[in-house]
């Protein structure tokens, strides 16, 4: 009896391994594909906020790591994108994070000239409510729209909220939570580049400094 279980007690055992194998494969393919797309996608969204004709560097290449920040809503280092022109400052490029969208974290690009005013903003992910928190994103509304050219003096700090909140801003119609986080991000990303502009901006050492 005992000889006759063991041979579907190894089946099983051999199929249990193999579906195993399976599951972290297919997760890790999985887990490369969506980071490949979220790369892509980010990449799109520098090219879209910060035209090419204004910049002469390389703006994959230029980058700065920064460490978490209350400011951003991350609890993890970010990349920074520097654009220059002739050696200049042009713009900077983060990815902070609003904790408290409808549905969890919304993870934008908010791009923001050297005198602080702001070239545009743009969702990269986030898991709102189809067909209405979604309203965020550029290809579904103008919602987004409204940030260029805005800063911390125009409209002044306190106005930084939605209109039903007293601000200066827009919301969706039918979706206020989305909006307030996403205005409320963007100006504390503000604050923090009112804060530290020049070492964002600040040039890589060069191999001779490293050495």
């Amino acid at each position: 009896m005992a000889g006759h279980m063991v041979k579907p007690a190894a089946l099983l055992g051999a199929f249990a391994l193999l579906g195993s194998a399976l599951v972290a494969v297919t997760f890790d393919n999985t887990e490369d594909r969506i980071l490949e797309n979220e790369r892509l996608a980010l990449l799109a969204s520098l090219n879209v906020l910060i035209p090419k004709s204004t910049y002469d560097n390389d703006l994959q290449e230029d980058t700065l790591i920064i460490p978490n920040d209350y400011f951003l809503g991350t609890i993890e280092p970010m990349t920074v994108y520097r654009a220059r022109k002739g050696g200049q400052p042009v713009a900077v490029v983060l990815s902070p994070i609003a904790p408290d969208g409808y549905n969890g974290r919304i993870k934008l690009l908010v791009a923001i000239l050297d005198d602080g005013s702001l070239v545009g903003v743009r969702v990269i992910s986030h898991k709102e409510t189809p067909g209405l928190g979604d309203g965020i994103e550029a290809e579904r509304s103008d919602w987004i729209q409204q940030f260029p050219g805005t800063s911390l003096e125009s409209p002044e700090e306190e106005l930084w909220k939605v209109k039903r909140d007293g601000g200066d801003f827009d919301q969706l119609t039918g979706a206020t939570i989305s909006p307030r986080a996403i205005v409320k991000a963007v100006k504390n990303t503000l604050l923090y580049y009112k804060e530290r502009r020049d070492a964002l901006f600040a040039a890589p050492e060069s191999e001779e400094d490293e050495n």
